[in-house]
């Protein structure tokens, strides 16, 4: 047999637990019972990052309405001063 096998087979072999044993996995158990489950841990920060980017969303599709909006009132604003040049220019020509 070479190294491998000998580590192998030392690595397999059947070993007594230690004398405290089944206290550490009582202990183990009895803890694990008066914890959160991580399952539920994990759910509501899944739930929160969600909810931050949804918001976070919200808010970037407001500025882009506020921005859209922006340019609709500054395009009346072109239009209506333009409308208002050519009224003045055929007033100035009725008056000649």
């Amino acid at each position: 047999m070479d190294w491998l096998d000998r580590e192998l087979g030392q690595a397999l072999n059947r070993k007594n637990p230690s004398p405290d044993f089944a206290e550490r996995v009582r202990w183990s158990l009895h803890v694990q019972k008066h914890q959160p489950a991580h399952g539920l841990q994990w759910w509501l920060a899944t739930a929160a990052a969600f909810v931050s980017v949804a918001g976070a969303g919200g808010i970037g599709y407001r500025q882009h309405q506020g921005e859209v909006a922006r340019q609709q009132v500054m395009q009346a604003f072109r239009i209506a001063g333009a409308s208002l040049n050519h009224i003045q220019t055929q007033v100035r020509e009725v008056r000649r």
